[in-house]
């Protein structure tokens, strides 16, 4: 639960770079090769981080990892820059309190603006889902948390028909299935998080056909037969009296995105049991 500073040089500037400028987490820079200092003397910095996608450490035998596959909920839109706030770090931190999963470790694959089918500030995860879940090693669960940014890009710029509406639920639910297959195909256990509220978002201004579109995937999501196991997060950070919009304690104010609390909520919601080894 420590934090991490990785430093690295280039020697020619890159035409192109990874980043995650959503990060929520500051990088520092200065001209030349500075990789041997135990301190970055006037470096400028900014708030994404570059390069570095995840952290590969030694363990013990035994050890394991859970990937969330996510959008910009998991990714930590809303939780505090250099807070370690995200509902994944609340997950980490029980992990780490508790002595029977003390030995598993959380990767954090949530891309903001992330969708299950198309490509957006990061490829879809279907087409990420071999790079970012079956690559890293010591995986044994994944939890998927994707769909919100497919059902409310349908009718972001005017509603569209129920027949599409009906379409897209369709092929939203279809790649969950090629999910879960491929997962369990690597031996790996796959849990499906319900899809949290977002009426009253500004971004999506979703209708009543888009909610109706989120209730009918939650409720597949919570069906059985079809994840491993289900992790209520609409549950968690609805507010019972409007269901449909998020808890105003659990949001960030964009009536999308978490807060802070929002996270904790949720990470603390995850059941450890999931996790036996």
């Amino acid at each position: 639960m420590s934090d991490l500073a990785v430093t690295f040089h280039l020697d020619e500037p890159q035409a192109t770079q990874t980043g995650h400028p959503g990060s929520r987490a500051t990088s520092y820079f200065v001209h030349g090769d500075s990789v041997a200092v135990p301190n970055l003397l006037d470096a400028k910095h900014m708030d994404h981080w570059y390069q570095v996608s995840e952290i590969d450490v030694l363990a013990t035998p035994g050890a394991a990892s859970i990937v969330v596959l996510g959008d910009s909920i998991t990714d930590g839109h809303g939780a505090t820059t250099n807070g370690n706030d995200r509902w994944t770090d609340v997950l980490a931190q029980h992990l780490q309190a508790s002595p029977n999963t003390r030995s598993i470790g959380v990767s954090n694959q949530g891309i903001g603006g992330n969708h299950l089918l198309t490509d957006g500030l990061g490829p879809n995860a279907l087409a990420r889902f071999d790079r970012d879940v079956l690559a890293p090693a010591g995986v044994r669960w994944v939890i998927l948390f994707e769909g919100v940014n497919d059902l409310g890009g349908l009718a972001r710029n005017g509603e569209v028909t129920p027949a599409e509406h009906a379409a897209l639920v369709k092929r939203v639910l279809s790649a969950y299935e090629q999910i879960i297959l491929r997962a369990r195909a690597h031996g790996l256990r796959v849990f499906g998080a319900t899809i949290t509220p977002y009426v009253g978002s500004s971004y999506y201004h979703p209708g009543p056909l888009s909610e109706t579109d989120r209730q009918t995937v939650n409720a597949w999501i919570r069906a059985e037969g079809h994840f491993d196991a289900v992790i209520d997060f609409d549950s968690v950070v609805r507010d019972p009296q409007h269901p449909e919009r998020l808890l105003p304690a659990f949001d960030c104010g964009d009536h999308l995105h978490p807060s802070p609390a929002g996270y904790r909520a949720m990470g603390t919601a995850v059941p450890l049991s999931l996790f036996a080894q």
